[in-house]
């Protein structure tokens, strides 16, 4: 984070803060507005909801609010900078979620043209990162096997003959 180019933009901001290095000229404009608003008061005496005074009120500057949004700003370049420069490391969230890549596994795996316990032990694969197609015969059959004793996964009456 001190690295980024920005960080001591962020910093001045807050110390100009801190330090009340622009509280005298926010107070200079405020009073400034004030004197004006107050003058068009005085000479056109308009309604409170005239559009020249609400413009003069809005124009009324809160130094703490101001301040915030400004160091909000810097703070959201340098950690939006930060959060690109490290997408895809290995501690971040990934970038599709796990809803998401189970529906494209389960999505590619119902255009997969064999049985249904074929298709169960093709999902397996797939969210444990083994490559089905790769299995050998003897691997398929230990899977089936093991699949097969699972009380979730109904009963297939024939066993695979041979591999597509």
């Amino acid at each position: 984070m001190m690295a980024h180019k920005d960080f001591i933009r962020l910093l001045a901001d807050i110390e100009i803060y801190v330090d009340r290095v622009a509280s005298m000229q926010v107070q200079n404009l405020n009073a400034y507005v004030d004197v004006v608003r107050q003058e068009i008061i005085d000479r056109y005496q308009p309604g409170e909801d005239d559009p020249h005074l609400r413009i003069l009120k809005a124009a009324h500057l809160d130094e703490d609010e101001y301040f915030s949004q400004l160091v909000s700003e810097d703070l959201r370049r340098v950690i939006q900078d930060i959060r690109a420069a490290h997408k895809g490391d290995s501690e971040g969230a990934p970038v599709n979620s796990v809803a998401e890549e189970l529906r494209q596994d389960i999505e590619e795996v119902m255009n997969f043209k064999g049985s249904d316990l074929e298709r169960q032990a093709m999902l397996y694969c797939k969210r444990l990162g083994i490559n089905y197609s790769k299995l050998t015969e003897l691997e398929f059959r230990q899977l089936i096997h093991i699949l097969n004793k699972s009380s979730l996964l109904k009963t297939h009456g024939s066993k695979r003959k041979k591999r597509k």
